[in-house]
């Protein structure tokens, strides 16, 4: 099955690259260097920016106006908000673990930029010197360095709850670890289905065999579910933000903070979710591939494909951005114990049988001899069973299993008589009259 799907990648890599050499050598590296500087400061801008929408989205969706006094439209809100935070006192607790609590922001802030640097966001680029990849770093194991970096981000987290010696920041550093625990399994095997698809852990790979065999969203259906849930869990975003739930934690892991050490855990945040929406474009939503054309697919490598390829990946990505910000002002917050029993009794279930199934059917059609990249009318027979079963088991899970008692912030572990019983007890007591001194 491996030896099928990676010869179907490399039959994938011949058609769309054609023969050109990738640049090497000092245009190399300063190739490199430009992206480090373009990338990683449209994240910033972008992030600084995603704050105002952030408010302004929240504002719509309540019925009010938002930020709209400092610049045109409130356009120049985030500027104003890092002048001040710049400009505010920095404060250290007295019993704080000085050392960890400086280094904490830092080891939350630095991975969460990092980890965008393998995301291809554009088509390659063809120049005199070479084939430019549209990624910091095109790495051949590109998704296994987003787990393993996104990963380090939690040591931040948990070190600002722990060297802050304070109660509700202990809590809200331990919240954060077994979140990520608990919901990164889970991330993890819901990919594991696209790398059975594709045979390659490059992201551009998998890009690739997207344009050729048609976007993962319908024959991974289930995976996506499971992959999008837990990037809410990892980001720390509701319905999953217990680390730093106001109602219970004041401010969680960084109440103790303040200046812009309380503004790089939220740039940490932003960032984070900016990279798993990426991230869910790159393998489920065929990346910077155009729908319904194969133009963009295939060389010449021109400024044109590359500035409206850059154009489609940024749209899609600004749309599951409006989706996190949907969702947080939307849905109320879980339930400690909800959050929990959602990952582990019935997400990291999901996960392991999904694989199974799926890894059960990709071995099944290719033994078959169903072919990846043949066609008829348009649609892949392969791409299309899959998606036929995850249909299959989408109203499996959802319909006949669940019926909305597990996938609920709403769910209790009581059945609707052992319910009835209690609240019958309760209106007795109440009938009582209370009893004098």
């Amino acid at each position: 099955m491996i030896h099928l799907a990676t010869l179907a990648q490399g039959q994938i890599y011949s058609q769309f690259y054609d023969k050109l050499v990738p640049v090497t050598g000092v245009p190399w590296l300063l190739f490199t260097i430009l992206k480090m500087l373009v990338v990683f400061t449209v994240i910033m801008v972008g992030v600084a920016m995603l704050t105002l929408a952030e408010r302004k989205i929240s504002a719509w969706i309540q019925d009010r106006i938002g930020p709209n006094r400092t610049g045109y439209g409130g356009l120049l809100q985030p500027a104003a908000d890092g002048l001040k935070n710049i400009m505010k006192e920095e404060t250290y607790p007295d019993a704080a673990n000085m050392k960890l609590f400086i280094l904490a922001p830092m080891l939350s802030f630095i991975p969460a930029l990092i980890t965008f640097a393998v995301i291809p966001f554009a088509s390659p680029l063809s120049t005199k010197w070479g084939l430019v990849e549209m990624s910091v770093a095109n790495l051949p194991i590109g998704f296994l360095y987003i787990l393993a970096i996104a990963s380090l981000g939690v040591y931040g987290v948990v070190l600002a709850g722990w060297s802050s010696n304070n109660k509700y920041s202990l809590l809200g550093g331990l919240r954060s670890s077994a979140q990520m625990v608990s919901y990164e399994i889970s991330m993890g095997m819901a990919a594991v289905a696209v790398l059975l698809l594709s045979g390659n852990v490059s992201l551009q790979a998998i890009v690739s065999q997207q344009q050729a065999m048609g976007w993962n969203i319908f024959p991974l259906l289930i995976g996506f579910f499971i992959f999008c849930v837990a990037a809410f869990a990892e980001t720390n975003r509701l319905p999953f933000d217990l680390p730093e739930a106001e109602s219970e934690l004041i401010a969680g892991y960084h109440t103790e903070y303040s200046a812009m050490k309380f503004s790089m855990f939220f740039i940490a945040e932003y960032s984070n979710m900016v990279t798993a929406s990426a991230l869910m474009v790159t393998l489920f939503f065929g990346g910077w591939d155009i729908p319904g054309t194969q133009w963009d697919n295939i060389p010449p490598w021109t400024v044109l494909k590359f500035l409206i390829t850059g154009a489609v990946f940024f749209g899609k990505l600004l749309s599951f951005i409006f989706v996190f910000m949907w969702v947080r002002w939307t849905l109320p917050r879980f339930r400690y114990d909800q959050l929990m029993s959602l990952g582990w009794k019935f997400m990291l279930p999901l996960a392991l049988c999904y694989i199974v199934i799926t890894g059960g059917a990709v071995l099944g059609l290719d033994m078959l001899g169903v072919s990846r990249s043949v066609q008829w009318f348009g649609i892949a027979p392969f791409w299309a069973a899959l998606g036929v079963l995850n249909l299959v088991l989408a109203a499996l899970v959802f319909v006949v299993l669940d019926r909305g008692r597990i996938i609920s912030p709403a769910y209790s572990r009581l059945s609707a008589r052992q319910v009835a019983h209690l609240r019958a007890i309760s209106a007795g007591r109440s009938l009582v009259a209370p009893q004098g001194d």
